[in-house]
């Protein structure tokens, strides 16, 4: 089987029928979240590559109507119609690293119908934890005000893959470097780490431990000190590393209890000791909220290791994402659900100072001083150009972070920006709202039932 069976089973059914009624015109879905999860001020584009990837190289085989025959329970001659489909659509999407909005497209997806609606749930999947995870990463920068900040989230991140993800975004986001061997050789950031609490318990006192951990690796080394007494752990690390003269760019680590006041202690006594240079690291359950009581508490931390809490996105593990059809066969279509109203047409973000976007229709042109967000990255189901680089995500994150007002930047209480409508997209929404209340209270008239609420009423479209 191939990626192509990482979908939904509804994916299918709908794809299969789609090709089974003949409707393979064009149409188009917008991937964008409806409402930042609580405590964000903004988001951060991610995910776009993985998803490239898979539309590029999406191709239904034999292995995957059997599979789909399986799942329904059905002969694999009634899935054949889905044989061979693979994208050949175009992608119009906002680059990794740009800061996003609520309401926002993240990404729009132009194809014949049933490979427009095949490709929905893994590229929602893919977008939507990405960008949920550098979103938090972003923030923790933030909150280090210029300290380094790493990522150790590998061993509790929801699977390996998520994990890859979450050392590639923190790289993109500013972090320092991560824990994840695999992500550090294959994006090209520095591999850091230090040792567990079982290797200094392996020995008969913390200094053996810490010799023979210097003699394993003579360069900068970093010494976890609190594994029995916080203080005492730091004043044996003081005497190794002075013993041993390592050089600059050792450390020690601080892992639990008060780092506030650990932190202060472990500087006296490394400044006592001569050892001015010698780094303080603190890790241990930090979040941007922990950090930045650290960071605004004074504390002498030089670098934050952040692990379980980024890489899961503790307190806002998802995104209130949706990938809906705007368009199909040249007209525009929308869905009028009560609070999941979704606009029509294909369309634009365009981008102005202190983050005062609009969302407009994708052939209007931009508003005074309004940059347009969304790009073709794909055409005929082929990229476009050449995948984005790390450097390249990064500059445009830190070109957005510095513009974005300061209230939104903020880490409790944000304020998040609200992209406002253009006035096209106004004016063609409530020509398509008023067409399908019409459309809805014809049949009903007939019949003599009463007519619906159009807010309570929706086109037959997929969800």
């Amino acid at each position: 089987m191939s990626d192509a069976t990482t979908t939904d089973l509804y994916e299918v059914t709908m794809a299969l029928s789609y090709l089974r009624e003949g409707m393979t015109g064009p149409a188009t879905f917008s991937l964008f979240v409806r409402d930042l999860p609580a405590e964000r001020g903004f988001l951060v584009a991610a995910g776009l590559e993985s998803a490239l990837d898979h539309l590029s190289g999406l191709q239904v085989g034999p292995e995957d109507v059997d599979a789909f025959a399986a799942a329904l329970h059905r002969p694999p001659r009634d899935l054949e119609p889905l044989l061979g489909l693979r994208f050949t659509g175009r992608v119009r999407a906002v680059p990794e690293g740009r800061v996003v909005l609520a309401g926002e497209p993240l990404l729009e997806v132009t194809a014949p119908l049933p490979q427009a609606q095949l490709v929905e749930t893994y590229v929602l999947n893919q977008l939507s934890h990405q960008t949920t995870i550098a979103s938090k990463a972003a923030r923790c920068v933030l909150a280090a005000s210029g300290h380094p900040v790493v990522d150790f989230s590998l061993r509790r991140t929801h699977g390996p893959q998520a994990g890859f993800q979450a050392a590639r975004l923190g790289a993109m986001t500013g972090f320092a470097g991560t824990s994840n061997v695999a992500a550090a050789t294959a994006v090209d950031v520095p591999a850091v780490g230090t040792m567990a609490h079982s290797f200094v318990e392996a020995f008969p006192t913390e200094e053996e431990a810490f010799r023979a951990f210097a003699r394993a690796h003579p360069g900068p080394v970093t010494f976890l000190v609190d594994t029995y007494d916080t203080e005492a752990g730091v004043r044996v690390a003081a005497r190794v590393l002075r013993d041993l003269d390592l050089g600059p760019g050792c450390a020690v680590r601080l892992d639990s209890g008060d780092l506030e006041d650990l932190a202060v202690r472990a500087r006296a006594v490394l400044d006592g000791a001569g050892l001015r240079d010698v780094r303080i690291t603190v890790s241990g359950g930090l979040d941007e909220y922990a950090v930045d009581d650290l960071v605004r508490s004074g504390a002498p931390i030089d670098v934050y290791a952040v692990g379980t809490r980024v890489g899961v996105s503790a307190d806002a593990p998802y995104l209130d994402s949706a990938y809906k059809m705007v368009e199909y066969d040249g007209r525009p279509v929308m869905k009028l659900s009560s609070a999941k109203v979704t606009a029509p047409g294909q369309k634009q973000v365009f981008r102005r100072p202190g983050c005062a976007d609009v969302i407009g229709l994708a052939d209007e042109p931009p508003p005074p001083e309004g940059t347009p967000l969304l790009e073709t990255v794909m055409r005929d189901g082929r990229r476009t150009g050449e995948r984005s680089t790390l450097g390249e995500c990064r500059e445009r994150f830190a070109a957005d972070l510095a513009a974005l007002p300061p209230a939104a930047r903020r880490i409790r209480a944000p304020v998040a920006p609200r992209a406002t409508p253009s006035e096209r997209l106004s004016t063609l929404t409530d020509h398509v709202r008023r067409r399908l209340a019409e459309r809805t209270a014809a049949p009903a008239a007939r019949h003599g039932v009463s007519e619906p609420s159009p807010s309570g009423s929706h086109r037959s479209v997929p969800s």
